[in-house]
């Protein structure tokens, strides 16, 4: 089975698919850097740049496909920063939303026989016009449907189905699919024979109840690494490293010893949340939690488990899951990012092998009340259900 790749940074997605028996026709990125480690690592794949240069024509042509050749699948991560959470959200208002909007109308014209879409969490309530907080309650009139949470990801529902889609969806926790790292990410499936696919089949679990292979530890693939291999990396301010001498594996500033919480913390010490991210520890025997773009950003510190340093870029890429042979260009903190930003090789081969599966008209191992990610009401039945109004209300 063939497929386009498009937002292929430095190929995550793209190995995992290809693990499980799909062959890569066409790869699209706009990153320098990540255009760099596709050519170095893929010298016989095409690659084009911006999405919104190029027609569905002129991408079936390069990508060595027939005006009327089919094609398997289309696969992407549109920019995320429109929809996280973390940031402004203005969906597709965002210039990245509208990139997301040219990979639909490009993707359904090309008319695959599926479509993926992956992306953060916070697709799932960003609502497709954003409006200001300061200007919403009081005098302003209530929020219309198209600015209600979740509206973003409706829209792109409604866009796939009018063009003969059947839509399936969730919330997925890497760490279920054999990948060393907590990392939850929506994954969009949609098939053109119009048919709601199955959920991907997880293969680890933290649990035994389906009696799956153990969730993947940091020891069992960072544990071997040498320092030389783990030379390539950021370093901490030395000002860190006094507080993080005193934390063991896993651990983070609440464990400090009481006399260091406040002084280490600084006015962050008395804001709200948890902020487990502050210096913390990955756990030796658990999956990673998610790798970030830097490992030493104050609030999302990913410090090695004993060593008084942060993650190397060997140490992220085992944790995502790339070969050891594979080549990131740029300077350490552009390979951090790219790594960071990669969709972990375990996730692509669940991808792929559920769309083998139904492409042979096979059945997977299917798991009744399978606990696929941390948060509730994220599939697509339930998900629907809670923004019914969205699909009734016209306005």
């Amino acid at each position: 089975m063939k497929y386009l790749s498009f937002f292929s940074g430095a190929l995550g997605l793209d190995l995992g698919l290809e693990s499980s028996g799909f062959e890569p026709l066409l790869a699209c990125e706009v990153n320098k850097h990540c255009i760099n480690t596709i050519k170095k690592n893929k010298p016989e794949l095409p690659v084009i740049g911006d999405i919104r240069n190029y027609s569905a024509d002129e991408i079936r042509n390069i990508a060595g496909l027939g005006k009327n050749e089919h094609v398997d699948l289309i696969v992407g991560g549109p920019p995320c920063q429109a929809f996280s959470t973390a940031g402004a959200r203005k969906s597709f208002e965002d210039e990245r939303g509208n990139v997301f909007l040219k990979y639909l109308e490009m993707a359904t014209e090309i008319k695959p026989s599926y479509i993926v879409i992956e992306n953060v969490r916070g697709l799932l309530s960003a609502p497709l016009k954003h409006r200001p907080h300061n200007k919403r309650g009081g005098e302003y009139p209530d929020l219309r449907s198209d600015e209600e949470p979740g509206g973003a990801l409706a829209y792109i529902i409604k866009f796939l189905e009018n063009a003969g889609y059947g839509i399936s969806f969730n919330l997925y926790n890497s760490a279920n699919f054999g990948t060393p790292q907590i990392r939850e990410r929506v994954i969009l499936i949609a098939s053109s024979d119009g048919k709601k696919l199955p959920y991907l089949s997880p293969t680890h679990s933290d649990d035994t109840t389906h009696n799956l292979t153990p969730w993947t530890t940091v020891r069992s693939v960072i544990g071997d690494l040498t320092e030389t291999q783990n030379k390539e990396r950021l370093e901490f301010p030395e000002k860190r490293l006094k507080y993080l001498k005193h934390l063991k594996s896993g651990q983070y500033w609440k464990h400090l010893p009481k006399n260091l919480l406040k002084e280490a913390m600084g006015k962050s010490y008395f804001s709200g949340g948890g902020k487990t991210g502050f210096y913390r520890r990955v756990a030796w025997d658990k999956p990673s939690p998610t790798l970030v773009t830097s490992p030493i950003m104050p609030a999302t510190s990913l410090a090695h488990p004993d060593k008084l340093r942060p993650l190397s870029v060997a140490e992220y890429a085992r944790l995502q899951q790339f070969p050891d042979n594979w080549f990131f260009s740029g300077k350490i903190l552009e390979q951090y990012r790219q790594i960071g930003n990669a969709v972990p090789i375990g996730v692509g081969n669940a991808i792929g092998r559920l769309l083998h599966a139904h492409h042979n008209n096979e059945k997977l191992p299917c798991f009744i009340n399978f606990k696929y990610s941390r948060y509730l009401n994220t599939d697509d039945q339930k998900w629907r259900l809670k923004h019914q109004s969205l699909f009734n209300d016209s306005k």
